[in-house]
This record gives C-alpha cells, structure tokens and sequence, in this order.
C-alpha cells in the first residue's frame, strides 16, 4: 500500500480521481435519514473551505481547531486545513468551558469550527472573545458563519494542494487521566504511516478488493479513532465510513452500517456484554452455547442483536481489557482482538491477529516497529507513526527519549520470545502502602472488572495500612440495590469476590476491603475522560475525607 513520498492528501486525491463516485461518508441527519458524500463531494467541499481558509491570511501552519463530535463534515474540515496549508487542533467533545480555553489558548489557534455538540451552551464561555468561528452541518444554533453558505459561494482551490513529509498536520491534545493535557505534535509523515499501516493490517484480514465498513463514534479527538479509523480510510478509499446519530440511535445506527470492522474500548465492550445478559441470564446463554448445533445458532442470533454479525475483525483498546471478556467474545463467534498504542505513536504499535492473539496480551508488534523492556521493566517503543514531540514543551519531549530513539511508554510490560506483549501495569500508578512494597493496580482492576457485577474499578491505597478497591457496579444493578434482598445478595458476592482475588494476591497487595460506589463515574463528572478512562487523581481525592473511616470497619464490603 505505501508508496515512497506518499502522503495522506496524496491518497486522498487519488481515491477523488480515480473513484469519484464511490461513497465514502454516510451521516444521519434524523429521523432515520441520511446524507452520502462520495470521494469527489468530500474533496470539492474541503477544496472550497480550504480556499476560504487560505483567503482569511493565517501564516503557514497556523492553528485551526474544531470542537465537534464525529461527523462528516469533522473528516471534511481536516482535510480542508491541511489543503490550506495549516495544522488540525481537535478538542473533545465532552471537555468544559475550562479545558477548550486552555487548549485553544495553549495551540495559539487561529479558527475555531464548531460541529455536532451536546453541551454547547456550556463550552461557548470557553472560546476566547474574537475568535473567529465557523458552524459545521448539525452544529447547535449560533452566530457564526456556516459551512454551506461558505461552501456555496466559494470556488474550490485550485492544482494539487500538498505538505511535506516534517510538516505538522495536527496536535493530539491528550485526554487528561493524569492532569493537564499534554499536546502531542503529529506530522503528516507519522500520520501517513500509520494510516498505511493500519490499512495494510486490516485488508490482511478481510481480504483485499471488498468494500470494509465502519462505524465511527469513539472520539476523533482521540488518537486511537483517528489512526484506526480515519487514517487507515483515507489511505484504503475502499472503505464506507458510517456516523451515530446519537446514544438513543446507537443500535440502530449500528445495524444500518453493518460494520466488517469494528473497534471499540474495554467499558464499552462490557456494555454490550451486559445488554445480552440483560436479556438473557449468563448462566442460560453459556448452557445454551454449549449444546452442539443450537449453540452456532445462539451464538449467531446474540451477534445480530448486537448488529456486529458482518464484523470480520473487531477490536479493543486504549485501555486494558479483561482476557475473560475476549474469550467471552469469542465464544459467540466475534473475533475480537486486542492492541496497544498510544497517543505518542498514532496508537500504531502492537495488535493481536490469528496466532498471536492469547487473551491477556495485545499481541506483536506491527510493521516497522521495534519493541523492547528497559531494566526497570518500563515498555519502550520505536514507531514509524512516533510523535514529533510535545508541544511547547521540549523538556518533556527530551526526556521522553532514550539516546537511541525509543519513547519510554511509562507502562510495564514483559516480552515473550515470539514478540507477545503483556502490559502488567503503569509505572505512575505503582503506589506504596505503609508496608512499604509497591502495588500495581491495573491487574487487581483486571480482576475486578472481569466480574459481571462490576462496570468499573479503581485500586488505591498510598501511605494506607493496605490496599482497597473502589467499584462501580453495572449500570442495569445499580437501581436494583435498594430492593428487598437485592443488597444483600451484592454484598455476598462482592466479599467472595474480594477472597477470590485475595486469594491470588501476595499478602502486600491484598485489599483491605471493597467499597460501593454510589456516584456513577463519568465523564460529565470529570471521573471519567472522554475515552472512559478512569480519572485516578481526580477520584482518589474525591474520596481521601473518607478512606480513614472505611479502614475503620471491619467489613469486607463498604457502601460509600
């Protein structure tokens, strides 16, 4: 698929040429309708706001940022801004007025778009007096000058606009699981590989010459949706990308897409799991599942109720995910596999496949990458799709390099012989107890989420006598706990849970004791990122007025 000197615009053009009649953009508008864009409508449209753009007189590389969810104009305006010689800021949907202020302030940003959002209204007082501002298609009601209207009395720019291999072509504002967001800085050259990369990967496995379809819906903020999604697309320009319209038309926007591929991260993977589970009790579904016959058919029927019966490949990833659920997955007949990347390397380094894909590893590395464990047992990682540093801050970018070039990931691993990789923690999440030995929270976590009572966990315990968990349960229990008995058989389950895990444990990790959340983690809360990741620096100081008198009691279960 690569081509020496070929860059993202290169490939984007040639599919405009060579296939300008082939949708690549289907976006619902509501009401069960939909809007298509081929290749050459997404490229006359970003070759006529890129003019526009150019005629407002921003100096090379400026800034343009966009605050919208996914849609397909988001796809359009980036395109539009590397045409015009600029550099992509894209701010999560879900962030406050706060964060879109520092970032848009922090990336200097010239331009904002505003696209497809929910809390608007509350973000706007984030966005600096002056800046000027474009509304996309499906944007809330403002002031701003609209992308039709521009669109519509723009001539499209003219020859063949394109970047060279060093220049910026966007900042990946990380989503703040540890504090302020750093920003990653991405050249069209790492962007381009690990679009060629992942395109490559992906076609090996549904073959070459069909059509791929995808849905997008985690966050084109984030990197793993942009690499994953939108850079593998814009190389590949077989695949049909496909828009949700919002939560409440998940499913069905889903099941209109029919998806061959389809990734997704570890909370939303125990989402599905617990809907199937709503409608059919585990211990039914695994009796059913293993009667020979009736159990393919079952396995078939849970697939299309999920609308993921067409997937040929589906994955996880930007955080770890339990290896019971992976097997769970495959036991109804999803092939799901799991990968590792992050932020820093267009999410392109390791990825399960067929042979290499043990549940508990995210597998080996991907094509032109080099992988190994330092002393200290810290993952370190050489990508061609590598960061080109931090922006505005060379220090972090110098320190984030060995001598030899390798990004010092910041997680523990261990390294198998043939290339599997097993993440065993986050050296930055390591944390004392008064005892005095380090604890690894992530494989506890592991444990913990692996249980169908349990949506999400957090393991601390800095400076106590030991360590204790904080758990959310799932979401379809949590209004049940007030009923009669209901509480009880949760409190039974979670003290065997935690001498379970226990019993696996060194005495130095063992928890003290299990404690019920009653605030749902979220993102609205700021308990979560916008890729539900826990905030552990944020919940643990949530909860520090309380940890003293939960060590208080005896119980193996607390209700916070």
């Amino acid at each position: 698929m690569a081509t020496q000197g070929k860059l993202i615009l290169d490939y984007v053009l040639e599919h405009a040429q060579k296939t300008p009649d082939r949708v690549y953009l289907t976006q619902p508008t509501g009401n069960g309708r939909v809007v298509d864009y081929t290749w050459a409508q997404v490229v006359d449209q970003s070759r006529r706001m890129a003019a526009h753009l150019q005629s407002r007189g921003f100096e090379p590389g400026a800034r343009i940022a966009m605050l919208s969810k996914n849609c397909a104009h988001f796809i359009m305006a980036e395109l539009a801004i590397w045409m015009a010689g600029y550099t992509t800021v894209a701010i999560f949907p879900t962030e406050t007025a706060e964060t879109v202020r520092y970032v848009l302030e922090h990336s200097g940003s010239s331009l904002l778009f505003v696209g497809k959002l929910d809390t608007w209204p509350q973000q706007q007082p984030g966005v600096p007096q002056g800046l000027p501002c474009i509304a996309l298609p499906l944007a809330p009601k403002t002031g701003f000058d609209t992308w039709d209207a521009i669109v519509a009395q723009t001539a499209p720019i003219a020859g063949r606009p394109g970047r060279s291999p060093d220049e910026l072509a966007m900042i990946l504002y990380t989503s703040g699981s540890t504090g302020t967001p750093k920003g990653v800085m991405i050249s069209f050259d790492g962007f381009t590989r690990a679009g060629e990369g992942i395109s490559r990967d992906t076609r090996s496995r549904v073959g070459e010459g069909g059509a791929s379809r995808m849905l997008s819906y985690l966050p084109l903020a984030h990197s793993f949706e942009r690499s994953w999604v939108e850079a593998s697309s814009l190389v590949d320009g077989g695949t049909h990308l496909f828009f949700a319209e919002s939560l409440d038309t998940f499913l069905a926007d889903l099941r209109r897409a029919r998806p061959t591929l389809f990734i997704s991260v570890p909370r939303l993977w125990l989402k599905f799991q617990q809907g199937v589970f709503a409608k059919m009790p585990p211990a039914k579904l695994d009796r059913l599942l293993s009667i020979p016959v009736v159990g393919a058919l079952v396995a078939r029927k849970v697939r299309k109720g999920l609308g993921l019966d067409k997937v040929v490949v589906a994955g996880s990833g930007s955080a770890p995910i339990p290896p019971e659920l992976i097997r769970w997955y495959r036991r109804i007949g999803l092939p799901l596999y799991e990968g590792y990347g992050m932020t820093e390397d267009n999410s392109y380094s390791f990825t399960s496949r067929a042979g290499f894909s043990e549940p508990g590893y995210v597998g080996v590395a991907l094509p032109g990458v080099q992988a190994r464990i330092s002393p200290e047992g810290e993952i370190l990682i050489k990508s061609p799709a590598r960061l080109v540093g931090y922006y505005r801050q060379p220090e972090l970018t110098a320190e984030s390099f060995t001598d030899d070039g390798f990004f010092r990931t910041g997680d523990l691993g261990e390294l198998r012989a043939d290339g599997m990789l097993k993440i065993t923690g986050r050296a930055k999440e390591l944390f004392k107890t008064a005892k005095g030995k380090y604890v690894a929270p992530a494989p506890i976590e592991n444990r913990l989420n692996a249980h169908p009572m349990v949506e999400l966990s957090l393991v601390s315990g800095v400076g106590q006598p030991a360590a204790y968990a904080i758990v959310q349960l799932a979401e379809d229990l949590r209004p049940r706990v007030g009923e009669a008995g209901v509480r009880a058989q949760v409190q039974a389950e979670l003290e065997r849970l935690l001498d379970e895990v226990n019993r696996d444990l060194p005495d130095y990790e063992q928890l003290h004791t299990i404690v019920v959340t009653r605030e749902p983690w979220s993102i609205e809360n700021g308990f979560l990122t916008p890729t539900m990741k826990v905030r552990r620096s944020r919940i643990e100081a949530a909860v520090q007025p309380q940890v003293e008198r939960w060590f208080g009691q005896a119980h193996k279960v607390v209700w916070a």
